[in-house]
């Protein structure tokens, strides 16, 4: 495959991820706000602004604050990791692949597209924000269904399952270090804010039901942490990123026959088996942020790798030839 259309699907798969994190987590905020008093000493956007690693939104332009955050966060042409920036860019990225990907894939893109540019935010927020937030998250899901169903799964296929993947381990990395790695993971009471916060993080990672039924339904922070980290059937744990990115790599490297691939895929193997072989015990008495920051290391390391080993290699090549 030629490193433009590989660079193209790894980013087309990893903007689309990074939206569906920001309306999850939007979603999310609007409702752990619902009900709550409004307190000035503490913004309760900061958090998400954390998760998301971005700077916090002027809110003095008059109306409601939190209005303006969600725009800043969703709408702003400004800020390159709002909702519809990302989108943008992976319609985008998929212009630029249109003979890789299938037609169905091309106007599920282009639909998001132009639905995101043509909502009008303020009279959503007035009417049915939740219902706006959910209908984007749905559309994207919609997009891998019908990239899943209508793709070849080939080397291009692999390009997309690397971007989704490493895009989804370092944002579920970050999401617990900022909600556990900073303190200790000992039992909250129930109905607290940080007990609802546990709850709000299975809910933006569309785990709730599923920690209920492997645990129960009283959220302790210790066994949410087990739940995202070590879960090898939780699509959106840890573990369950870094068995889906070896996988695309031995998938991609098997139709590459690439000499340069063996450093990403001993890197992944690396961080499968520090995920496949964890102690959840272990890993808090060594420190979970400790333990989540050197899986975001590795992820960087990957990113890089990936980029030296398809993509600036196979540029390399083009120049050559």
């Amino acid at each position: 495959m030629l490193s433009r259309a590989a660079d193209s699907l790894y980013w087309l798969s990893r903007y689309l991820e990074r939206a569906e994190t920001t309306v999850r987590l939007i979603y999310n905020q609007m409702n752990l706000m619902l009900g709550q008093a409004p307190n000035s000493a503490v913004d309760p956007w900061q958090p998400l602004y954390a998760m998301l690693h971005i700077e916090p939104a002027e809110t003095n332009q008059g109306g409601d604050p939190d209005f303006w955050r969600i725009y800043y966060l969703t709408s702003d042409r400004e800020n390159h990791n709002s909702v519809r920036s990302c989108i943008g860019a992976a319609r985008e990225n998929a212009r630029q692949v249109r003979e890789q990907i299938s037609s169905e894939m091309w106007e599920q893109i282009n639909k998001l597209y132009l639905e995101i540019n043509r909502a009008d935010l303020r009279a959503i927020w007035q009417a049915q924000p939740h219902e706006f937030f959910r209908h984007i998250e749905n559309e994207i899901c919609l997009f891998r269904g019908v990239t899943s169903s209508t793709m070849q799964h080939d080397e291009g296929w692999g390009f997309i399952q690397l971007g989704t993947f490493l895009e989804r381990a370092q944002s579920m990395a970050t999401l617990l270090d900022v909600h556990y790695g900073q303190g200790k993971l000992e039992n909250i009471a129930p109905h607290t804010s940080d007990y609802l916060r546990g709850i709000g993080l299975l809910r933006s990672c569309l785990s709730f039901e599923a920690y209920c039924r492997l645990y129960t339904p009283t959220v302790t922070p210790t066994n949410v942490a087990e739940f995202l980290i070590l879960n090898p059937g939780l699509p959106r744990s840890l573990r369950f990123c870094a068995d889906r990115l070896q996988q695309s790599l031995q998938q991609i490297d098997a139709a590459a026959e690439n000499r340069r691939a063996e450093r990403v895929l001993r890197l992944t193997g690396r961080l499968q088996a520090r995920l496949r072989y964890g102690q959840i015990d272990e890993i808090i008495s060594d420190s979970l942020h400790t333990y989540l920051a050197d899986i975001m290391r590795q992820c960087d390391q990957i990113h890089t790798a990936i980029y030296h080993a398809y993509i600036e290699y196979a540029i390399e090549g083009e120049f050559a030839a």
